[in-house]
């Protein structure tokens, strides 16, 4: 008998499978056992998988000594999804943005809102957007009427925030704006009412927050698994060019280097801790030949000091080969995050003593889609009405701790700070609920 007699091929063992695997076609492809299987549900085919909950599962097909394979994406049904209006079609938005909605498995970009109708209507070609739902800076009011739009995500130069958030819970949509929040901790507290008084939800969008690696760090450096933190390095730079872009204004920016990436810095020391600093200590400097800072700083250097007796140095700057580091130093271990506030490419390093010899662990984590991580928590929030992780209270923090840092480098003296008034003592008091692992 020849070998196809005897044994089913792939392609006819799935033709037998369907949705079951029964008969001779089972009795192929060999018992699945109930280790194999995902928790809680009964056994479902090797190859063809099984509806459990709304989901596809599949049971594990790898050996013992392999990772356990993720479980297919279940994204949310187009007309379900979260209807959302871009504001804003700059570098972020086309680079980073649109592509990372074609990620989400709970949000979809239904509008446009841009100051350039020619390039908003090209983009809106492109993404099937429908050109009665492209609309120009200040059309809220015909924003408004458009019931597909729960939510706008707000991409704009950092002076504009304020007035487009304003405008769009006076609209009566849920917001998510980058970050910084705004030019001052003035207008994030105008934000703030403002999203309150129409009863819609603000988040900041704090991508490292969402980002498997960072968050990874925050969890080991909360754990103590390798003692607690002691001291914490942070470092953001880049170089910059082009002198007429708008982060080099402070009109627009609000400030340089610091307000742009050194805001990582700040956010994600805050945030891996819980903790609020007590004081800080900062220096400014900007090269005296160069015309591009002018207005705005090329260079922060700033520490800070929480109640814990952690110690964090974080360095920014606009006048360096792009870097971006993070490193945690325990007692125990030397917990390093290289590429950790970039797009992409983080690599989590463990230094720690393992017996009697030295290790290096490389922990490895599956790679997600940052900015499709947050705007699916958002959308989550919008969906279940509850707080977001990074909600406006977030922002303000860092626009106040961003204020003192400028302070304490223009008197050269500490200035002291704390957590907001009224926020009383614990962790995340800036913060909503933890994460679950969809995020």
């Amino acid at each position: 008998m020849a070998d196809d007699d005897i044994h089913l091929s792939r392609r006819n063992l799935l033709r037998a499978g369907g949705a079951t695997l029964t008969g001779a076609a089972l009795a192929m492809a060999g018992p699945v056992s109930a280790a194999q299987n995902p928790p809680g549900g009964p056994a479902v085919p090797a190859d063809t998988g099984a509806v459990q909950g709304g989901r596809i599962v599949f049971p594990n097909w790898r050996g013992a000594g392999d990772r356990t394979p993720p479980p297919p994406p279940a994204p949310m049904p187009l007309e379900k999804r979260v209807g959302f209006c871009l504001v804003g079609l700059g570098r972020l938005s086309l680079e980073e943005l649109l592509p990372a909605f074609a990620e989400s498995k709970k949000a979809r970009v239904v509008a446009l809102m841009s100051g350039s109708p020619d390039k908003a209507k090209l983009v809106a070609q492109q993404y099937g957007i429908p050109a009665d739902a492209v609309y120009g800076y200040g059309e809220w009011d015909r924003l408004k009427g458009n019931a597909a739009v729960q939510a706008v995500y707000i991409v704009t130069p950092n002076a504009v925030h304020r007035d487009q958030v304003v405008a769009a819970a006076g609209a009566g949509k849920h917001v998510l704006c980058e970050k910084p929040m705004a030019n001052s901790a003035a207008e994030a507290r105008d934000m703030i009412a403002a999203c309150e008084r129409a009863n819609v939800r603000l988040m900041i969008a704090y991508r490292c927050q969402y980002e498997p690696y960072n968050r990874e760090v925050a969890r080991l450096a909360r754990s103590g698994a390798f003692g607690k933190p002691r001291l914490i390095q942070a470092f953001n730079g880049q170089t910059t060019g082009l002198p007429e872009q708008w982060r080099l204004k402070k009109a627009l920016a609000g400030g340089g280097a610091l307000p742009d990436i050194g805001i990582y810095c700040l956010n994600t020391t805050r945030a891996l801790l819980g903790e609020e600093p007590v004081s800080v200590q900062a220096q400014v400097f900007s090269p005296p030949e160069d015309s591009k800072f002018a207005e705005v700083e090329e260079t922060v250097s700033f520490t800070l000091q929480f109640p814990s007796g952690v110690i964090a140095q974080c360095l920014t700057s606009y006048g360096v080969h792009e870097a971006r580091k993070l490193s945690v130093h325990t007692p125990a271990a030397d917990i390093e995050l290289q590429n950790a506030f970039a797009y992409e490419g983080q690599r989590l390093v463990i230094s720690h003593k393992d017996g009697k010899q030295q290790s290096r662990d490389n922990r490895v984590l599956a790679q997600k889609n940052q900015f499709a991580l947050e705007i699916d928590h958002f959308a989550c929030c919008v969906i279940e009405n509850r707080r977001p992780r990074t909600p406006g209270e977030e922002g303000l923090q860092d626009h106040v701790l961003m204020e003192a840092i400028y302070e304490a480098a223009r008197t050269g003296a500490p200035v002291k700070v704390g957590p907001p008034p009224g926020a009383g003592g614990g962790l995340d008091v800036t913060r909503g609920p933890e994460l679950d692992e969809a995020g």
